[in-house]
C-alpha cells in the first residue's frame, strides 16, 4: 500500500475540482522561489497563473493520456498503447498528421493512481454525458480521458467552414461515456457556455474551443449580400445550428506561460 499527503490541503496546494476518476490539484502559490523571482511568482499567483496537476484514479478500469503527460504512478498500474493493430496504427497516424495530436496515446490500467505533469494551462473536466455523448475539440486541448472514451478525426462538412472559418479541415472528436480532461488556453470562469435547443449561434471568429458533434457548423456572410457584409465590417461568421453545447473563449487566448523562477 502507498500512502501520500497529496490529497491533504496545505497552505500551497489543494484539490479544486473532481469529476469521475479525475481531480485537479492546484498549487495556489509557489514558495520554492529565490529573492530575484519572488515578486514575479507572487503577482503571477495573484493573477491565477498557477501550476495545476491532474490526478487520475485507476480502479479496475483505465485512462488514456496524452503522450508524455505522466509524471508519477502508484499502485499496480500497467501501461500499454491505444493501438489495436497495424490498421489502427495507420488510421491514428493519419489522424495525427491532420489534427496535430500524437498518434500513440498510452493507456493505463489496473488499480492505483496516475499523476500527470504540472501545467500552467487551465484544466477542464468534461463529462461527455453533458455533450450528448460526443464533443469536438480544438487541436491541442486533449490531455486525458477514461478509456471508455474514443477519439476520432472529424472532417468538416464543407470546405467553406475550413477555408473561411479559420478552423482547419479536421478536428478531434471524443465519443462514448466518461470524462475528458482538456487543457484550456483560458480559465473556466472566462469561458461562455451556450446550450442550444434547435437554435443557432453566430460567432465572429474562431473563438469556439469545443462544441457538440450534433451541431452543424458552417461559415456564412454576416448579411445577405457581400456588399452588406463588407459595409457592416463583420464579413463572415461561424454559425452553429442544432441542439447541443458550445464553449466559447470570448477573450484573447493567453500565450503559453513561461517557466517562472
Amino acid at each position: 500500500m502507498v500512502q501520500t499527503n497529496i490529497f491533504q490541503p496545505t497552505e500551497v496546494r489543494q484539490i479544486t475540482e473532481s469529476v469521475g476518476n479525475f481531480s485537479v490539484l492546484e498549487y495556489t502559490k509557489d514558495i520554492s522561489v529565490t529573492p530575484s523571482s519572488a515578486v514575479t511568482e507572487y503577482f503571477a499567483s495573484k493573477m491565477g497563473l498557477r501550476k495545476r496537476q491532474v490526478i487520475c484514479r485507476v480502479n479496475g478500469g483505465g485512462v488514456i493520456l496524452q503522450a508524455g503527460a505522466m509524471q508519477i504512478i502508484t499502485g499496480n498500474v500497467e501501461i500499454a498503447t491505444n493501438i489495436k493493430g497495424a490498421g489502427d496504427l495507420m488510421k491514428k497516424f493519419v489522424g495525427s498528421r491532420v489534427t496535430g495530436e500524437s498518434a500513440v496515446k498510452p493507456r493505463y490500467t489496473g488499480n492505483g493512481i496516475v499523476y500527470l505533469e504540472p501545467t500552467y494551462k487551465y484544466i477542464l473536466l468534461e463529462d461527455l454525458a453533458d455533450w450528448g455523448g460526443a464533443m469536438t475539440i480544438e487541436d491541442g486541448l486533449f490531455l486525458a480521458c477514461d478509456d471508455t472514451v474514443d477519439m476520432k478525426v472529424t472532417a468538416r462538412s464543407n470546405l467553406s467552414s475550413a477555408m473561411l472559418g479559420g478552423e482547419g479541415l479536421f478536428n478531434s472528436t471524443l465519443t462514448g461515456k466518461g470524462v475528458a480532461v482538456l487543457e484550456s488556453p483560458v480559465p473556466k470562469d472566462e469561458l461562455l457556455v451556450f446550450d442550444l435547443d434547435n437554435d443557432c449561434i453566430k460567432i465572429d471568429g474562431n473563438m469556439a474551443i469545443a462544441w457538440s458533434q450534433s451541431l452543424t457548423f458552417t461559415v456564412e456572410k454576416s448579411t445577405k449580400s457581400l456588399i452588406g457584409s463588407a459595409a457592416s465590417g463583420e464579413g463572415f461568421v461561424n454559425v452553429y445550428r442544432g441542439t447541443g453545447r458550445i464553449l466559447v473563449a470570448p477573450v484573447t487566448a493567453k500565450p503559453s506561460a513561461p517557466v517562472l523562477g
